[in-house]
C-alpha cells in the first residue's frame, strides 16, 4: 500500500468518532443497510502524543457506511459485533493514527519516522443512562493492539483507552453532539515507540531514554455536526490530550503537557440501499 494511501486511510480513521452520519445517538429504526458517498475533511494534530510539532491533513476520499448485523462501518469506526443486548455489546474495534516523519518534528531529528498504527482488539461498551428518547451516556473499554504500517506490520504493544460518552441529538437526526472523557494507558512497548531513545540517537539534547508503561494521556473530545440536506452533512471536533501526569513524561522527546487537536469536513450521500439495517 503507498504512504500515501496510508496516510489518507490514518486521518479518516482518526477522524471517525467526529463524522455524524444521517442517524441520531439513539439509532432510529429503518436506516439503510449501507450507503456510498464522499468524506472531505482537514484535521490538525500534534505529530505524537506530547510533541510540540504537528500533523496537518486535508483530503476527499469516497466514503462507505454500512450497518449489517455483525460488521458495521458508521460513525464510530469499523468494528464486528461479537455480543449485542439492551446495556452491553461486545465488538471488535479498529482505528488508526496519523504518521509522523521525523525530518518535520525537531524533537526526532535523525530518528525512524513514526508510521501509522493500526489498532485493533476488543471494546466492551456499556449503557449507563438514557436521560431522554435522544441522548445516551455509555462506558467504553477499548483493549487494542496497534500495529506499524509500513514496516512490516511489527506488533508496537498493547493501549487500553477507557472513556465515558454522552451522546445527544434532536430527534430527527438534524443536529448531533458528543462529548466524552477518558484516558489512555500504553505498556512499555508502546511508550518506547514514542518516546524512547536508543543509545545510537543519542544527542548532547536529546540523551538516551527508556521509556515505562502507563498513563500516556487523559482526553476530553468534542464533536458536533449539523444535516443541510438529507445528502449533505458538515461536522467538526476538538479535542485535549492532557500529559501532565504521563509516565513518562521525563523523555527528551516529551516537550507539552497538553495537546489540542482540531478537524472539520462533510459526508455526502450518493447513494444508499432500499434494504434496512440490521438492529
Amino acid at each position: 500500500m503507498k504512504p500515501r494511501m496510508l496516510t489518507a486511510i490514518a486521518m479518516l480513521a482518526a477522524m471517525a468518532p467526529a463524522i455524524a452520519q444521517q442517524q441520531a445517538p439513539v439509532q432510529a429504526p429503518g436506516l439503510p443497510l449501507w450507503e456510498v458517498g464522499v468524506f472531505g475533511g482537514a484535521a490538525s494534530t500534534p505529530a505524537y502524543p506530547g510533541a510540540d510539532d504537528r500533523s496537518s491533513r486535508a483530503l476527499v476520499l469516497p466514503l462507505v457506511i454500512y450497518r449489517g448485523r455483525i460488521i458495521r462501518a458508521d460513525r464510530s469506526g469499523v468494528s464486528a459485533r461479537l455480543f449485542n443486548s439492551e446495556r452491553v455489546e461486545l465488538d471488535l474495534g479498529f482505528a488508526l493514527s496519523l504518521p509522523a516523519r521525523s525530518d518535520d518534528v525537531a524533537a526526532r531529528e535523525g530518528m525512524p519516522d513514526l508510521h501509522s498504527l493500526l489498532e485493533f482488539g476488543p471494546r466492551l461498551k456499556v449503557l449507563l443512562a438514557e436521560p431522554s428518547a435522544t441522548s445516551r451516556a455509555r462506558l467504553e473499554l477499548p483493549l487494542r493492539m496497534p500495529l506499524e504500517l509500513g514496516n512490516g506490520f511489527r506488533r508496537q504493544g498493547l493501549v487500553f483507552e477507557p472513556r465515558v460518552v454522552f451522546e445527544t441529538g434532536d430527534g430527527t437526526g438534524k443536529w448531533q453532539a458528543d462529548a466524552s472523557v477518558g484516558a489512555v494507558f500504553g505498556n512499555a512497548r508502546l511508550n518506547a515507540y514514542f518516546y524512547e531513545v536508543a543509545p545510537r540517537y543519542a544527542t548532547a539534547a536529546r540523551p538516551a531514554y527508556a521509556a515505562d508503561g502507563g498513563l500516556m494521556m487523559t482526553r476530553l473530545g468534542l464533536s458536533l455536526s449539523r444535516r443541510l440536506t438529507p445528502d449533505w452533512r458538515v461536522f467538526g471536533f476538538t479535542r485535549y490530550d492532557n500529559h501532565s501526569h504521563a509516565a513518562n513524561r521525563d523523555s527528551p522527546l516529551f516537550r507539552k503537557r497538553g495537546g489540542v487537536s482540531v478537524g472539520a469536513g462533510f459526508t455526502w450521500t450518493i447513494h444508499r440501499s432500499a434494504a434496512r439495517a440490521w438492529e
